[in-house]
This record gives structure tokens, sequence and C-alpha cells, in this order.
């Protein structure tokens, strides 16, 4: 009966052991998984022939790259709720267990996103590097420099920082500081995006948009870099200099309208029949538009309407009418101002493009014209297609 409680103190030590030997082996086991997985998934993208080899340009020695860089007083965030954003949890989106449902996705994140085209015009290079840590499920993001970025300000120079999002969520945007007073910044920052399993970074897409810091107005946009990480080996810690390319601006989609005005009971109707080439907004190619519209006089919004939602398309017929009651007097005062939105379940509704019909200040010359002629020819229905403007 002895040598029961003298043995019980030998056993613990044992017996912890054991335990840290297994969980060891456990954790030891996860990561040779992830790694599999993630060749796995590589080898299955590469055989569809949509992984392409990522081209590597060296970083080039210019004596002005570090030109003008700002002080430590000068830098500062944008905006003081982005330091809370440092670290992005990725646990918000679970992935899915099927690889197909996971590489069809990627195919159309690719589809949406990759662009092999030459740049419109140059506004500067941007150089990062990723890296990735399979034992905490984090990729990790250093913003190391831009050069040759264009003057947005009077002075001849910029103002500029980095925003970053991995698409398609768009709630979490993370961004550098702003280094003042230079067109070749560096900024040598990084950003851990943790709890990202390696098979959900296959369906994400690194958006990189450098802008430029504005004390009194909207910041200018400066250029944006779209990576797709399918098409990334993260084992290799790979570091780009890629050119950056100006926003597109003028592929927002076109609307068909429809204005009439009857003067003798003071009935303003706006018929919106249907839009065509919209941009796509969402990871499948599509978008879920629908308009939304309000009746101004001068700067002041009076009246609010809006159409139905319709689901993953880019070009939805409305026909759908809205009547607003105007004065004689004030029809040449007041304006409707027209923005096809486009509809998330997740985060905020995204502009796709806007006209503001007018008599005076239009958006444009054909938005003028169309308000001009309803007011020359009362009763009349005038029918004219618009091309949608960013902003």
């Amino acid at each position: 009966m002895s040598e029961g409680p003298s043995r019980l103190p030998s056993l613990l030590p044992s017996k912890c052991k054991t335990h840290e030997m297994w969980a060891a082996m456990t954790r030891s086991i996860e990561i040779l998984v992830a790694f599999f997985e993630y060749y796995a998934q590589r080898a299955q993208l590469e055989t569809t022939s949509i992984s392409s080899p990522q081209a590597k340009s060296p970083a080039s020695s210019s004596a002005g790259a570090a030109a003008g860089a700002s002080t430590a007083a000068g830098e500062r965030t944008p905006t003081a709720h982005n330091k809370q954003l440092q670290n992005v949890k990725g646990q918000d989106h679970p992935p899915h267990p099927s690889m197909a449902f996971l590489q069809n996705r990627s195919i159309s994140l690719v589809d949406m996103y990759i662009d092999n085209s030459e740049p419109s015009e140059n506004v500067g290079q941007i150089h990062f590097s990723l890296e990735y840590d399979f034992q905490n499920t984090t990729l990790i993001l250093k913003i190391i420099q831009g050069k040759e970025l264009p003057a947005k300000d009077l002075s001849g120079t910029s103002d500029p920082y980095v925003r970053v999002t991995l698409l398609p969520d768009k709630k979490h945007r993370l961004e550098t500081k702003i280094k003042r007073r230079t067109l070749n910044p560096r900024w040598n920052e990084t950003f851990y995006f943790e709890g990202f399993p390696i098979q959900k970074l296959q369906s994400r897409v690194l958006h990189l948009h450098v802008f430029d810091y504005d004390r009194f107005s909207r910041d200018d946009s400066i250029g944006e870099v779209f990576l797709p990480l399918c098409q990334v080996d993260l084992s290799e810690k790979p570091s780009f200099w890629k050119a950056l390319k100006p926003p597109a601006k003028d592929k927002c989609g076109e609307l068909l309208t429809s204005l009439c005005y009857h003067p003798s009971n003071s009935v303003l109707t706006l018929t919106l029949l249907k839009a065509r080439n919209l941009k796509a907004k969402d990871i499948n190619g599509k978008s879920d538009p629908y308009v939304k519209v309000w009746l101004q006089f001068g700067d002041k919004r009076i009246e609010k309407r809006k159409t139905a939602v319709f689901k993953c398309t880019l070009n939805p017929v409305f026909n759908d009418s809205f009547s607003f009651n105007v004065p004689w007097e004030k029809i040449r005062e007041c304006s409707l101002d027209v923005q096809v939105m486009d509809f998330d379940n997740i985060g905020r509704n995204e502009l796709i493009g806007r006209i503001l019909l007018a008599g005076k200040n239009g958006s444009g010359a054909t938005e003028t014209k169309h308000w001009q002629d309803m007011i020359t020819k009362p009763r009349q229905t005038i029918v004219q297609w618009h091309r949608l403007k960013p902003e």
C-alpha cells in the first residue's frame, strides 16, 4: 500500500513530457499539411494555364530615390482610425472546403483583375515584398518605396501614401504614413494579415493604391496595382517592382434615360430605361446595379428615389419612371443627380458611375443638352444615352 503514493510523483513529469511531445508533433503535422495543400493548389492552377510567372524587375539605384523624404515630424497617418488596422484578421470569411471552388474563385479573380497591357501613361513604380508565415497563417506585406511619381501639387511635388486592401474585402483598409513633398517616397512599412490560411489567400487579390494627400480637398489618385495572390509563390518571399497604372476613368458604362416635362401640372418625369457595359464591381466579374436619383435645387437635395436591385448583370433593364413636382419658374434651377450603384450585402454600396442632368451645370454637354431639349419641347419624351462619370 505504501508503494502507490511514492510512485505518483515520478509518473507526473513523464506524463507532462509525453503531452508536450504530442502537441509539438501535431503542430508540425499541421504545418506540413499546409505546405502540401499550398503546392497542390499551385499545381492545379498551373495545369489550367491560369498561373503565369512573375516578372521581377530589379530595384534600380537612383540618386533621387531618397530625395525629399519627409522628416519624422511630417509623417502622419491620413486618418486616425487606421492605427487600429495594422493587423487585419481573416476569420470573417471561412475558407470553403472544396479545392475546386477555390480554384474557380481564383480564376474569376484573375479574369477580373489581371492586366498585362502597358500603362497608358507613366505614373511611377512601387516596390514591395511578400512573405507567408505558415506556422501562424499570416501574410506579411512590406511596402518599401516608390519612384518617379507624378507631381500633383503646385509646388511640383506630391504627398504620397499607399492604401492597401485584400480584395474582395474592401471594408478593411490599411494605409501607410504620408511622405511629404517627394516623388520618390521611402515607406519601409510592414503589414500583417493574420488568420489567412494559404488556401484562402488563393482567392484574394492584393490591391495597392497610391494617393496624393490633400489637406483641403479629396486626395488625388496617382496609380494602382492589382496582384492576384494565386499567381505568387509565397514560399520564395518574392519582391516586386510594379509599374503603377492610372485608374480607369471612363469605363463606367452608359445609361439610357428619358426626360419629359408637363408645364400644365408641373410634373417632371425621369425614366430609367436600361444600362450597358457597366463596370464590374464583384469578384464574379459582374455587379448588382440599382439607380439612386436625387432631385436638387442648387446644392440642396430635396427628394430621393431608387430602383430595384438587379443581380449579377452589367446590362440591366430598369424600365422605371419617377415623377417630381417642379414649378415652371424653377425648372431651370433644379437638377437630377443620377447615380448607378452596386449593391453589396457585406460592405458599403459602391458607386459605379453617375450623371447630373441640369440646364446650366450638367455633368457634360450631353446632359445639359438633354435638359434643354426637354424644356424647349414640353410634353414630349426626349430619350438619350449618357456616358457615366466616375465622380
